[in-house]
């Protein structure tokens, strides 16, 4: 019976409110029809029956409002509706092209592209697919019963584009040999009108636990090339694309048909991205409760282009822009010197107009000086755990200075205090090459481990509290600097060569001496130290973690991207993906305690005990 006493409902409301938990919120795009921002209610209320909170999004381009919008969901939904206006993809319109709906092309596609920016989970239904593709480098068919067969075949799109092709995709995706299927019914939306095959270890497989389903279908359009951030994962009898899904291991989905008709078959899509939304949030949260600290990149070697770090700058893998959609809070910047090989002299290998290694590294932080001083409402430079937890309480990021190749003390010990004072928190010892201090993994073992100079260095680092980083050097130095130092050392961007045998990795053995030293060793992102053949991924970075972890303890490892140092793999490309590895861990069933050592928490731990040394 309904009660029309609103105290009825309070009072159910009050009696359950504390035991209620957290709702992911979803952001809904609205239709536009004659003056109305609307929405078909079996949308919102399949994301109810999800367990969500649906919001619904006007179709309004301001930036401002896009990007308030964005900052206070967890997952989005692009909904159904009319055409997207060809321009968007540099075509002309077909005499086939039905109504567009100009009033959603432009809010749609920048509120898809800045969600994708910030990791945000998406499902995109019919029109909604469209957009992603759309707005993700993707083509869309204007037409499938007059456009399909020619300019949405996949192999017709790569040939137009001059793409290569292999000749198993061309066997499996060649379509012209099958007949068209009916893609607009005539009967109701909650009628099943044809099946959807789906491919195996696909995000929509898990989803659905089988390889077919059958689907309602209202659309004349389709995604004719997922582009480079998607694959198709299900397809209809004739080969049109009915789902596609991120290719860079994001809770990203889209699919052709009307799930949202289809009761509880179709609620199974909003289960998943709710369940999705949730692990976001959870992920904002504990990035707000926890230091995220990257200790390797080499964004630096990109200053002489002019780049704009308070800007999303294209060139470079790091600036403040991907650094807050990535919910990042400090960086360690390296000033890298490259080594000259053999009658080589170190100018002719740098873009700045310097004379010595030393004159080089002191214009990169002068750089990385000027940058902060530009965004100090934003950026701060840290010398200490201390500091970086200040400017994360001010809700300012934190940069940090390092050498990669001690080059740059120009054969000087007393250019040791010079970078102490400049605020440097570690040194790598060398690069790829022998120096004057130690020989590298991909030297010639001009001293056979670490030099006499070496050594003193190696001493005066831990004199005046510099971590001395052991990345690249050769297996002879590792072991020479662990008994030299009178502190942890640290491996601030290396992987392990039990997964991918290179010279540049670690062995299980320099990890257990290095753990039993009570050092550090991150996991970097560059692909050949990840495998040595295929394209490595996220997926693989977790995989040389966890081997880390099982050889050395939770309590010993972390992560250095090597951004702008050619790191950078599908799934966490650049820092704006950094909460991607987050989600990773929660999904391994890491806690947050752990979770917490591995963003920093033991680096910081290891700094701290090498800057109290100081004398």
């Amino acid at each position: 019976m309904i009660s029309f006493r609103l105290n009825d409902h309070l009072e159910e409301i009050y009696h359950s409110f504390p035991e209620a938990g957290h709702q992911p919120i979803i952001g809904i795009t609205a239709n536009y029809s004659d003056g109305d921002a609307c929405l078909r209610d079996k949308y919102y209320q399949q994301v109810v029956d999800a367990g969500g909170t649906p919001i619904i999004i006007p179709p309004v381009a301001d930036q401002a409002a896009i990007v308030n919008t964005l900052d206070h969901i967890d997952g989005l939904l692009l909904t159904g509706g009319g055409d997207i206006n060809p321009l968007w993809t540099g075509e002309e319109p077909s005499p086939q092209l039905h109504g567009i709906n100009a009033m959603r092309d432009l809010p749609e596609l920048l509120i898809t592209r800045l969600a994708y920016n910030r990791q945000i989970p998406i499902l995109g239904i019919c029109r909604g697919i469209q957009t992603l593709a759309v707005a993700l480098d993707g083509t869309v068919t204007q037409d499938i019963a007059t456009e399909w067969k020619s300019k949405a075949d996949p192999i017709a799109e790569d040939k137009r584009r001059g793409a290569k092709k292999d000749k198993e995709k061309e066997k499996d995706t060649d379509n012209t040999s099958v007949a068209l299927i009916k893609h607009s019914q005539d009967g109701d939306r909650d009628l099943f009108s044809h099946s959807v095959h789906i491919m195996a270890d696909t995000m929509l497989h898990d989803i659905y636990g089988t390889d077919t389903i059958f689907v309602n279908s209202f659309h004349h359009q389709a995604v004719a090339n997922p582009g480079q951030r998607f694959h198709v994962t299900a397809t209809a009898p004739d080969g049109v694309v009915e789902a596609m899904e991120s290719s860079e291991y994001k809770p990203i989905l889209g699919v052709q048909w009307h799930p949202e008709w289809l009761g509880t078959e179709g609620l199974k899509l909003f289960e998943w991205l709710v369940h999705q939304a949730n692990n976001f949030h959870v992920a904002k949260k504990l990035h707000s409760r926890i230091l995220t600290l990257d200790t390797h990149c080499d964004t630096p070697m990109f200053f002489p282009q002019g780049i704009h770090f308070e800007q999303r700058d294209p060139r470079i893998r790091v600036d403040l822009h991907k650094m807050t959609d990535g919910h990042q809070d400090a960086i360690i910047m390296a000033a890298y010197l490259p080594q000259p090989k053999m009658g080589e002299t170190f100018s002719s290998k740098v873009q700045f107009n310097v004379k010595t290694p030393m004159e080089y590294a002191d214009t990169i932080f002068d750089k990385i000086e000027d940058i902060v001083k530009n965004n100090r409402r934003y950026l701060s430079i840290a010398r200490s755990p201390a500091e970086l937890y200040e400017d994360k309480r001010k809700g300012r990021k934190s940069i940090m200075f390092a050498i990669e190749n001690a080059l740059a003390l120009n054969h000087d010990i007393a250019n040791v205090k010079h970078f102490a004072q400049r605020g440097v928190v570690y040194i790598t010892l060398c690069h790829n090459g022998d120096n004057d201090i130690c020989d590298s993994a991909k030297g010639s073992e001009t001293h056979h481990g670490v030099s006499k100079f070496g050594e003193q260095v190696i001493q005066e680092m831990n004199r005046l509290g510099i971590m001395v980083d052991l990345s690249h050097a050769a297996e002879s130095s590792f072991y020479d600097a662990l008994e030299i130092s009178a502190t942890p050392i640290v491996c601030s961007h290396s992987n392990c060569k039990a997964l991918c045998d290179v010279p540049r990795n670690l062995s299980d053995d320099q990890l257990r001496r290095l753990a039993k030293k009570g050092g550090v060793a991150h996991i970097t992102l560059y692909g050949g130290f990840l495998r040595k053949e295929g394209e490595a991924s996220i997926l693989d970075a977790i995989a040389h973690l966890e081997h880390a972890i099982s050889i050395m303890g939770i309590e010993h490892v972390g992560l250095g991207t090597d951004f702008d140092g050619d790191g950078g793999v599908r799934g966490m490309a650049d820092a704006s993906e950094v909460i991607n590895f987050t989600l990773h861990l929660l999904r391994r069933k890491f806690n947050e305690r752990d979770i917490q050592k591995i963003w920093g928490g033991n680096w910081l731990r290891v700094m701290a005990q090498v800057q109290n040394m100081r004398k």
